[in-house]
């Protein structure tokens, strides 16, 4: 059993994570960002919520890039092939779902 206070986490260097879980090849891991992640594909499907602050999501939908902006609370979906990159606004904690090794 583990209880994770998410505010309080931080890490050494932008997208640092806090490994939770492995499910039969599918991570829930804690990441701490102030700063951009790349523009990536991932494996498999991918779940991303937002725990603490703001996040602008820019993703692409048959080329055209979009963006929306994730609150705290907020959950973002990316199918598998779905490019996109999260921008956190500020600091920002998020927890990730996705097939182990993903990008």
């Amino acid at each position: 059993m583990k209880i994770i206070r998410s505010r309080n986490f931080t890490a050494t260097r932008p997208w640092g994570a806090l490994d939770i879980a492995n499910m039969n090849g599918i991570t829930t891991r804690l990441h701490w960002t102030d700063q951009p992640y790349k523009w990536h594909v991932n494996d498999g499907e991918e779940v991303f919520a937002v725990l603490d602050g703001r996040v602008e999501m820019r993703y692409r939908e048959e080329g055209v890039e979009r963006s929306a902006v994730l609150e705290t609370g907020d959950v973002f979906y990316a199918s598998a092939g779905t490019e996109h990159v999260a921008h956190p606004l500020g600091v920002a904690r998020i927890l990730v779902v996705e097939t182990q090794g993903s990008v």
